[in-house]
């Protein structure tokens, strides 16, 4: 309590100060006009952050950037969240990046902020974004220039927790007459590290696991953008993106207790290789004077996972249901996506502006999953696991929107997108599915500028959330031999209605009241479970064996409603010296429906299994809150200190109830020339764990603690060299952009 007491204060003191000081200030005589530059303010349907004339956007990077912006926010380091719970989608120049999740993330480090013109928030996209569910947009608009020439980023990174992580990467760019092009390569290894405390029963009986994983990881990758202006109407543009991922010797290892008695250790060994290649080719015309452009895509993205394990199971004692067990698994997915798109834009003489457009994907994938199991001699296929699984899946899109001013105070945006989806699902030799289904998606969005310091706006958007290629993949991860996650290729894309009325005030103060409806809402839920099978003893004695199981399985459950506050601050104190960006999150979540049956269960011969009902019939009031706080040390603004705090309440989850997580987090940052030495260190106090407990009516339970050693220490060091007003080569969006986010 004394803690959302603290976080309120420091929230409403804003306001209490600025009204102060607009009450207490005569104004009898004016001798100047100094007209200062908004930094943060509302332009249609999004937010707008104008980073040059921010005294934080100085010798960091885009990522750090990011963090800092109003209503985004980043706990992890890896991930960026839009009001603390939507994922971020990132543009660049209005085009979607063309790289997977943490080769982004890699890639916004490596970005100095001194490129970035201005940052655009957008919590609710229109019909024109490829967004799915609830996803927002971060529209990062690069700095523009003329000039010929060559620039460029190098950068040395050192993170300690509980491994050392290195890692380093440079960009070149360059601009000749009617050329320009940028690269980027990224090099670098680190180690992650977990904690796993496992447990689960009900009034007869518990089961308790505890272990750990170490993975090591080596990673490289990089890209190419090269942009010919062929005349002042027309610009062909070639991108390339690649990424190599290399995790050998990964090992998890759990001790698990059955009734407080040590029964086995379970130790699982993991090689993975990653590989992904994009390529875009793409085509621009401008029509006209107004502004008005003809964009084309064509696009090939080819993903390709490898990854084999070896599962062993050591008992401590032994009887006939516990003896050494142990599997080989091979999970390999390689996926191929063609895709392509023609997007128009049409602005009028009366300042309207359509946007239309229409795209298609064909995606295949293919994911032949062998399994061998131990039977007491030798290795021998597991007909049950071995599965070649097939999916092939084909979206037409059509989109169309009409933007423009009503009156001198009120502007509107309403747009209209149509997906057709058609896809199969074979796993040969045993079953397949065939879904084909329409989507109409509507948008909407009305701006109301009450005067120069309020403004008001509502947005309804519908969106569809269809399931990641890996989610489709059935195979399973094994913490032990009856503990285990599992894909689902039968689970259904889940449908989002979105709402949300947006408030700002002095550009300085805003609130923001969203409301969302999912139906079809999937989540991987622990199944419990007896299974049951018929044997024969050595004598020839017929006898039956129950086994009882924990798996986590990816289904669809049933319906979700989430309804959330946000109140929000971006103010400069003392002529810029303190720049604060404090949120507090408030959220209200139901969760509803059932799961009875497990959708990827095949018994094999003799064998019958009984699920227990997994019921969700949750409701909870949540909260957050970010406090971030940059204070300039020095008149010459080359030092700067950072002094972030974030803290998340209990919250409910479709697998139980969350703890509270939390994260003190120090940053010193000098600036000497071209060169920025950044010295960060995150949750001092190591609080930002996982730890999920759930219970179910009936009396059984299921507890999950997930503890990834969350502090760390970093030490950065970038270079700028060349000419820093060099202008950036244009961005382009890819035709399988939506497609690539589900890799």
């Amino acid at each position: 309590m004394k803690t959302q007491i603290l976080i309120a204060a420091l929230f409403f003191s804003g306001f209490v100060t600025a009204q102060q000081k607009k009450d207490s200030v005569k104004v009898n005589a004016i001798d100047a006009v100094n007209i200062k530059k908004q930094v943060f303010k509302k332009q249609g349907d999004r937010l707008v952050y104008d980073v040059a004339s921010s005294p934080i956007a100085k010798g960091t990077n885009t990522f750090t950037l990011l963090k800092q912006t109003p209503m985004i926010s980043s706990v992890d380091g890896k991930t960026l969240k839009i009001l603390g719970k939507s994922d971020a989608v990132i543009y660049i120049n209005n085009k979607k990046t063309n790289m997977d999740a943490e080769a982004l993330i890699e890639m916004l480090k490596s970005t100095p902020s001194e490129d970035i013109q201005k940052i655009e928030v957008i919590t609710v996209p229109g019909s024109e974004f490829q967004v799915e569910s609830k996803e927002g947009v971060i529209n990062i608009v690069m700095k523009k220039s003329r000039n010929n020439g060559y620039n460029g980023t190098m950068k040395m990174q050192n993170e300690h927790g509980y491994y050392n992580n290195p890692s380093a990467g440079a960009s070149f760019n360059f601009r000749q007459g009617k050329w320009s092009g940028n690269s980027n390569v990224r090099v670098g290894s680190w180690t992650d590290r977990e904690k796993y405390r496992l447990s689960n029963g009900d009034p007869t009986f518990r089961n308790e696991s505890y272990g750990y994983n170490a993975d090591p990881n080596n990673n490289y990758g990089g890209g190419i953008n090269l942009d010919y202006e062929i005349n002042k109407k027309q610009s062909l543009g070639l991108s390339y993106n690649m990424r190599y991922n290399k995790s050998f010797n990964s090992v998890l290892e759990m001790m698990n207790w059955q009734d407080g008695v040590l029964t086995n250790r379970t130790i699982n060994n993991e090689n993975a290789q990653t590989r992904n290649h994009s390529f875009n080719l793409n085509y621009e015309i401008k029509t006209d004077s107004l502004g008005s452009k003809l964009t084309s895509n064509v696009s090939y993205l080819w993903f390709n996972r490898d990854k084999v394990s070896f599962n062993e199971s050591f008992p401590l004692y032994e009887d006939e249901n516990n003896k050494y067990s142990a599997l080989h698994q091979s999970v390999p997915q390689i996926i191929n996506n063609y895709a392509a798109n023609i997007d128009y834009l049409k602005k009028t003489a009366k300042g309207a502006t359509w946007l239309m457009g229409v795209s298609y994907n064909h995606t295949n994938t293919d994911n032949d999953t062998r399994q061998d199991v131990f039977n007491g001699t030798n290795f021998v296929d597991n007909p049950a696991q071995t599965n070649h699984f097939i999916y092939k899946e084909q979206i037409l899109g059509a989109y169309i929107n009409y933007e423009r001013k009503l009156t001198e105070k009120i502007s509107g945006k309403a747009g209209l997108r149509y997906e057709m989806t058609k896809s199969t699902g074979d796993i040969l030799g045993k079953t397949g599915f065939e879904r084909n289904y329409n989507n109409l998606l509507p948008y909407l969005n009305l701006n109301y500028a009450i005067s120069s310091d309020h403004n008001l706006s509502y947005t309804f958007s519908s969106r569809i959330r269809r399931p990641r290629f890996w989610e489709l993949n059935p195979s399973r991860m094994y913490f032990t031999p009856t503990n285990y996650t599992q894909n689902n290729p039968f689970i259904l894309a889940s449908k989002f209605y979105n709402q949300e009325l947006n408030y700002m005030y002095k550009n300085a103060f805003y609130a923001n009241l969203s409301f969302t409806m999912i139906e079809d809402a999937s989540s991987q839920l622990p199944l419990r479970g007896t299974l049951t099978r018929s044997k024969v003893d050595e004598n020839g004695n017929p006898f039956t064996e129950k086994i009882k199981f924990l798996r986590y399985i990816r289904t669809n459950y049933g319906n979700s409603r989430e309804l959330g506050l946000t109140l929000g601050m971006n103010k400069s104190w003392f002529k810029d010296i303190w720049t604060t960006n404090y949120s507090v999150n408030l959220g209200y979540t139901t969760f509803n429906g059932s799961v009875t049956k497990d959708p990827t269960s095949m018994p094999e011969p003799g064998e019958t299994e009984e699920l227990e009902a997994y019921v969700l019939d949750i409701k909870n009031y949540n909260m957050s809150a970010t406090l971030n706080n940059n204070i300039r040390l020095s008149s010459k603004k080359d030092w700067f200190l950072g002094v972030n705090y974030f803290i998340a309440s209990r919250a409910a989850t479709e697998g139980g109830m969350m703890g509270v997580r939390q994260s003190l987090d120090f940053s010193i940052k000098k600036i000497v020339g071209d060169w920025t030495v950044l010295v960060e260190l995150y949750d001092v106090f190591n609080q930002n764990l996982y730890k999920i407990e759930g219970v179910q009516p009936h009396g059984s339970y299921n507890n999950v603690t997930n503890f990834n050693y969350p502090r760390l220490f970093s030490v950065g060091v970038t270079y700028n060299f060349g000419n820093q007003k060099l202008k950036k080569a244009r961005e382009m969006k890819s035709a399988n952009d939506a497609v690539k986010s589900r890799t």
